[in-house]
């Protein structure tokens, strides 16, 4: 049984955007039409994305990539998430009374208090720097013209910007910069967004150094002490991304990467592991025999994440044992075929420790895996004043029990849900995959979904992002399963049956099961198929 899908996938040979946006794809295509390779037009959709779809991203949040070089078939991680205030602790949290005790996290995720150094500004310099061939003020043209004479918004982003707005803008100081007179855009209705612009100019010209130091760095602390934060001038200053080697597994011939802890990718290489142990391509794509075995392997993955992911810097993770197969065989062992065990604990290996994607291939096999977040929605919705961006809240991430590894401390980065995919084959590493699912905790599930598509089901890109999805709620082990539209209703009740809190979704609420981008690219012909998600504005485009 194949999924028909209801969308044709995009083809071409000359490089490809495929992303959440038309209009941010057509920046893309833009740079990629003026010379600039897949890091560039990474950089320039990116910055796109944030002027068209600022419900889920922006130069206010951060932002991961991985970058896969066509001469040297070598992959490199960008982790480009900021760190909390050196003045931000525990204590602090609890004499302001600010905790959770039940959820063990920042009681309000919209205070002052959750917002970590914005990462995206200098990850977006670093990545073109490194890899890129035009200069900022190239790759930023698209999006500030975009910014300056405005754009119509799209239906899906207007009706996320409305809950938005009444959310964290109508409440967040300054966030009205985001707003029509205190209202969201309409479908259709043109949004323009000066500050936005203006912040865009001074990166083009003056580079990260303008957003971590002088004016937008004095408007982000003058803001946040306002409203009770603890960032300073120097937080801002001494921000850094870091280029980390990227983490991957094999599975069934090819090799899937992700970027290491302090993002959850390895949830997606620990339920691939496990999964690889059963014959799923012998099993219907949407029966409860296979769903069952899937939801089961992303509980076990999660029981262990939720551990695990943390900064390194603070707490590494025993990534070679967490990603061995031997490890895979034990946990794949707990899984009851007939049953679901909803409270599956964390393992021990044995040691010898909302948000938007985008996908980018140019015509030379170049391939950027990026993705950037504010974190719900509009993150805070705090804006410094007149610079036309929010502020992310992913300090609501972490852990307020000191024993955890995740737990708070100054200058320590969150445990993050943004993850951006890629696959090779295993064979001569060549790439098959340029991929990403987002969505908070629906990214390493997307992630497992999408992959198994493509590799068990041989389906075209468009087909294996149109496939209905399940999604364990809030990435916790128990959570609740919500189920997409398009799972037949025989195998929803057969699931619970089974023991799976099942919930149904339709509608707007589909936007649980996140929003991917897929490109492949054929080994022998270099023809790319891409693919884009129905659940979004969004749309892949040939160059």
């Amino acid at each position: 049984m194949h999924f028909h899908s209801r969308r044709s996938p995009v083809l071409s040979t000359r490089g490809m955007v495929a992303t959440s946006q038309p209009l941010a794809v057509a920046a893309g295509l833009e740079i990629l039409s003026r010379g600039g390779n897949a890091a560039d037009a990474a950089i320039a959709t990116a910055a796109a994305l944030n002027v068209t779809e600022p419900t889920s991203t922006g130069i206010g949040g951060d932002a991961f990539a991985l970058y896969y070089d066509a001469q040297s078939g070598q992959i490199s991680a960008l982790n480009a998430s900021g760190r909390a205030p050196a003045a931000l602790t525990i204590e602090r949290l609890r004499r302001e009374s600010l905790i959770d005790e039940r959820e063990a996290s920042i009681a309000d995720p919209f205070h002052a208090h959750t917002v970590t150094v914005p990462g995206a500004c200098a990850g977006w310099c670093d990545l073109v720097a490194r890899h890129g061939r035009l200069r900022m003020a190239e790759v930023l043209a698209p999006a500030i013209r975009l910014a300056e004479e405005g754009f119509p918004v799209a239906p899906v982003t207007a009706y996320f910007w409305a809950r938005g707005a009444q959310r964290q803008l109508a409440r967040a100081p300054n966030g009205v910069e985001l707003t029509i007179g205190g209202r969201a855009p309409r479908a259709g209705e043109v949004f323009r967004n000066p500050g936005l612009a203006r912040t865009f100019r001074a990166v083009a010209e003056g580079g990260a150094e303008a957003f971590y130091r002088g004016p937008i760095a004095e408007a982000i602390v003058r803001v946040l002490r306002a409203a009770g934060g603890a960032m300073s001038a120097d937080d801002l200053a001494a921000h850094t991304s870091t280029w980390e080697t990227p983490i991957s597994t094999t599975y069934r011939g090819y090799r899937v990467w992700e970027c290491p802890p302090n993002g959850q990718g390895l949830a997606a290489l620990i339920g691939l592991n496990i999964l690889e142990g059963f014959d799923l391509a012998d099993m219907p794509p949407l029966s409860a025999e296979r769903l069952h075995r899937m939801i089961e392997a992303m509980r076990l993955a999660f029981a262990d994440t939720a551990w695990y992911v943390a900064d390194p810097a603070f707490s590494p993770a025993p990534l070679a044992e967490l990603l061995s197969k031997g490890y895979a065989q034990s946990r794949r062992e707990l899984i009851d075929p007939g049953r679901a065990t909803p409270d599956q604990p964390r393992g021990v290996p044995v040691t010898s420790s909302d948000t938007v994607y985008l996908s980018v291939v140019d015509g030379e096999g170049n391939a950027c895996s990026f993705i950037n977040s504010n974190y719900m929605g509009f993150g805070t919705g705090i804006v410094p004043e007149g610079w036309g961006f929010t502020l992310q809240n992913r300090g609501h991430n972490f852990s307020l029990d000191p024993e955890h590894p995740n737990a708070l401390a100054p200058g320590k980065r969150p445990y993050h849900t943004i993850i951006p995919g890629m696959i090779t084959r295993e064979g001569d590493g060549e790439l098959f995959a340029c991929y990403g699912v987002m969505g908070g905790f629906m990214q390493p599930q997307g992630h497992v979904q999408v992959a198994v598509g493509l590799i068990d089901d041989g389906l075209d890109p468009q087909a294996a992002l149109d496939r209905p999805r399940f999604c364990i709620e809030g990435g916790r082990a128990g959570g609740r399963v919500s189920l997409e539209e398009g799972i037949p209703v025989g195998v929803m009740s057969q699931l619970a049956g089974m023991g799976h809190t099942v919930a149904p979704r339709s509608g707007y609420a589909r936007a649980i099961f996140g929003r991917g981008q897929v490109i492949v690219r054929d080994a022998e012909s270099g023809v790319l198929w891409g693919g884009s998600d129905p659940r979004a504005d969004g749309c892949a485009m040939g160059a």
